[in-house]
């Protein structure tokens, strides 16, 4: 058997490599979660009702941009070093100086030329993101199609995903920031600097294309590309029209576009928050730490959970524990304990213990849709079934953009009060408090109910699927 048909028995190296691909992304990625937001409001001001079309616009960009990037590296000849790696590391710079650029504040104009700028920027790096994440997504497929395997290459991305997000979401917070007076009741008046803001972000992105580079030299594609037949012309609305028609394929990408979409949401919501309502930024690095905390507790015993209970059984039931721990944060509104942030983070850590197992185990899922999707039609379509998957997840980014900046304007959030000094009215802070529980409650609930009654790729019927395709790989090699 030759070096390229070993798909089982994946190194040390591999996963690490694997790993290091999400981090590298989320090294900028994470920032736009965390600062985005504030930094249009607060720093280039921005009006919150601009901010939600600029969004709709860039992702309206994406639904014809994402399809057709996937479409087009599923079309191309794989080069000697593969077919998804070669794009990864060579769109690598360019996402790093977008995401540079996109929090550059040029001094002296006005919101009209922010505005049109920000268009570029975020447009710009929507593009890049694309050009490199796809082919990473695609990437798993075709390392290894062993079940197991694929279940630790998702716990290792969900690991380089909040490695690669800890400098932005944990770091940042406690740098970025300026003391610039007292509110009347003693808290300190913190406004986002941008100068350390854009500094940092350069910094990150010169490091992002170093991980990247580390990225394509640990990893390795195994499963060679399927070949096609010669009176067989690819197309990418036929194949869209099959994922359309598996039902697991599609209960997933909604799973996952609100799974972004509260990720997003109460990234950007909780800034405001520590900032405006506890008068604490800095404690927004706990945030994260809190969420992601819950995985060093899983993931040793993750595989055997699976085998006994199931990816799906799992990530069902962590996202009706999650929806609990945020329905209680709703109903301590009015409270003391409501104005105590260590209460909120102690009940952000059970919201993160639910979370965890659809964190670390979506992109497992996405192999396994995709492995149904080929015992179903015959053909591995990775790129454009992942071009589709992508696409929804920024949706689901556009969901929590346009929902933020709504909610923000519904509330009367006044991002220019604190560059003046001025303390929010407590009928603004009572509402801010209302949407960053009762909104992720939501999302959260509406996933559970997805999961455990539209994703209909139990523990059981997976097996079957696996059977199937270790048939259909069989045949192929005797193909050969």
């Amino acid at each position: 058997m030759s070096e390229q048909s070993l798909t089982h028995g994946i190194k040390l190296k591999d996963k690490i490599g694997y790993a290091l691909g999400d981090a590298g992304g989320l090294l900028t990625f994470s920032l736009i979660g965390a600062f985005q937001n504030k930094f249009y409001t607060d720093a280039l001001g921005i009006s919150p009702g601009k901010i939600a079309i600029l969004i709709l616009v860039a992702r309206i960009w994406d639904a014809i941009n994402d399809p057709l990037w996937g479409a087009f590296i599923q079309s191309r000849k794989p080069r000697p070093s593969g077919q998804f790696r070669p794009w990864i590391i060579g769109f690598s710079i360019p996402l790093a100086v977008s995401a540079a650029l996109m929090f550059l504040k040029i001094p002296g104009l006005n919101e009209t030329k922010y505005l049109i700028y920000a268009y570029i920027t975020y447009i710009a790096y929507g593009m890049m993101y694309t050009a490199v994440n796809i082919p990473y997504g695609s990437l798993a497929s075709v390392v290894t199609d062993d079940e197991l395997e694929r279940s630790s290459l998702s716990m290792w991305r969900s690991i380089g995903a909040g490695v690669g997000g800890l400098p932005g979401t944990i770091i940042l917070p406690m740098i970025v920031y300026t003391v610039v007076g007292k509110y009347p009741n003693g808290k300190d008046i913190q406004v986002l600097n941008e100068n350390k803001l854009f500094w940092c972000v350069l910094i990150l992105s010169a490091v992002s294309v170093l991980v990247y580079f580390l990225h394509y030299k640990l990893t390795k594609e195994r499963i060679a590309p399927q070949k096609k037949k010669k009176d067989e012309n690819y197309s990418a609305i036929a194949t869209l029209k099959a994922l359309m028609k598996n039902r697991a394929f599609v209960m997933l990408c909604i799973a996952s576009m609100l799974l972004i979409a509260f990720q997003f949401y109460y990234q950007s919501t909780y800034t405001y928050l520590f900032t405006d309502y506890f008068g604490k930024p800095g404690l927004y690095a706990l945030v994260t730490v809190c969420t992601y905390g819950p995985m060093a507790i899983f993931i040793p015993i993750m595989n055997k959970l699976i085998k006994k209970f199931g990816k799906k059984e799992l990530c069902a039931f962590g996202m009706a524990f999650a929806t609990i721990a945020c329905v209680i944060l709703f109903f301590l509104r009015g409270t003391k304990l409501a104005e105590n942030p260590y209460v909120f983070l102690g009940f952000t850590f059970f919201s993160g213990l639910g979370q965890t197992f659809l964190v670390l185990e979506v992109w497992a899922l996405v192999m396994d849709v995709i492995d149904y999707h080929e015992v179903r039609t015959g053909k591995r379509e990775e790129g454009m079934a992942y071009a589709f998957f992508s696409f929804t997840r920024k949706l689901g980014q556009t969901l929590a953009g346009v929902g933020l900046n709504a909610l923000l304007a519904f509330i009367k959030y006044d991002g220019q009060a604190t560059q003046r000094g001025e303390m929010l009215p407590e009928s603004v802070l009572s509402k801010l408090y209302d949407i960053s529980t009762l909104v992720p409650a939501i999302m959260l609930a509406v996933m559970a109910v997805v999961l455990f009654f539209g994703y209909d790729l139990s523990k059981k019927k997976l097996a079957v699927v696996h059977e199937q395709l270790a048939k259909v790989r069989e045949l192929e090699e005797n193909e050969e």
